[in-house]
Formats: C-alpha cells, sequence, structure tokens
C-alpha cells in the first residue's frame, strides 16, 4: 500500500500526509535540501521488497509539499525540488536567533561564513542549501533586520546585521 497511490480519497489523503511527513523528517535528519524525482532516493525504493514509487506518485507527494510551502520546483518540469523542512520564515527566525546567541547584531559576515562558519558548527545552518539560505536572507533584508551588499564573487556577499 505505501508504493502505490491509493485510489480511494481519504486513503490517499492519509497516504500523502504520511509521505510529507517521511520525506520531511528524512530530509532534515539527512540535511538533504534537494530531491530529484529521477534520481535515485532512498525513501522512493526499497530494493528488500522490490518496491518503488512510479513518477506518479513522486510528483504527487512533492508537489503535496510544495502547495503547503514545504517544497519548490526548481525547474518547470518538475524534475528537481527544494525541500523546506523549515519554511523560510522559520529559517529567517532560525538566522536571526543564530545572530544573536553569537552577538553578532552589528557585525558583518559573508554568506558563506553563515553556511560553514565557525560559529555555525553544529547548527542548522552549517551546510544549509545556498538558495534557502538567501531566500531567507533577503526575507530579513525586507524586513529591515540586514542588508546584503554584493561583493566580487557570490562566495564573498556580506551580511551587515541590524538587529
Amino acid at each position: 500500500m505505501f508504493f502505490s497511490l491509493q485510489p480511494v480519497r481519504d486513503t490517499r489523503e492519509k497516504q500523502v500526509q504520511l509521505w510529507k511527513e517521511l520525506i520531511l523528517d528524512y530530509c532534515r535528519t539527512q540535511k538533504i535540501f534537494i530531491v530529484g524525482l529521477e534520481e535515485e532516493f532512498p525513501l522512493f525504493s526499497n530494493p528488500v521488497i522490490e518496491r518503488s514509487l512510479s513518477h506518479e506518485a513522486r510528483e504527487a507527494f512533492i508537489s503535496a509539499l510544495v502547495s503547503e510551502g514545504r517544497a519548490e520546483w526548481l525547474d518547470k518540469g518538475h524534475r528537481k525540488c527544494l525541500i523546506l523542512w523549515h519554511r523560510i520564515q522559520e529559517w529567517a527566525d532560525i538566522i536571526l536567533n543564530f545572530v544573536k546567541e553569537n552577538g553578532l547584531e552589528d557585525s558583518v559576515m559573508t554568506v558563506e561564513e553563515i553556511r560553514s562558519g565557525i560559529e555555525s558548527r553544529g547548527t542548522e545552518l552549517n551546510g544549509i542549501d545556498r538558495t534557502v539560505l538567501m531566500q531567507a536572507l533577503k526575507h530579513l533584508e525586507h524586513k529591515g533586520k540586514l542588508a546584503i551588499f554584493k561583493g566580487t564573487s557570490t562566495d564573498d556577499e556580506g551580511i551587515k546585521f541590524s538587529i
């Protein structure tokens, strides 16, 4: 039942809900941000029982996440998806807490320092997908919490916090 799209509406709704939770939990614990529908993804197949999800089922479950703001398609053909186990607003809150906990309220950091600097080790921000991070930073910039300024390359884009 778990690997076949269910035809009965109530059963399918329960199945979609279970898959959404499973995908979000798995991606959070494994720090996976991008899922390709046509690529190997451990949740989508079980070699022991020789079962795997059809492309239609994969797209149905990911589309359900997209409709809730928990994922975003990265291409028009719906082949790759950005998984948001935290919504962008939640990532923005995590960034603000990180800044406050580390006394960085009036400091300048690069985007890379937020993703992989000493302060971010052991936090959820360590290794965050750049697209997710930039969306959260732009959200905070829009709220007046920081300013993003361009460097000579994307690796040295700066962030000036003003919290």
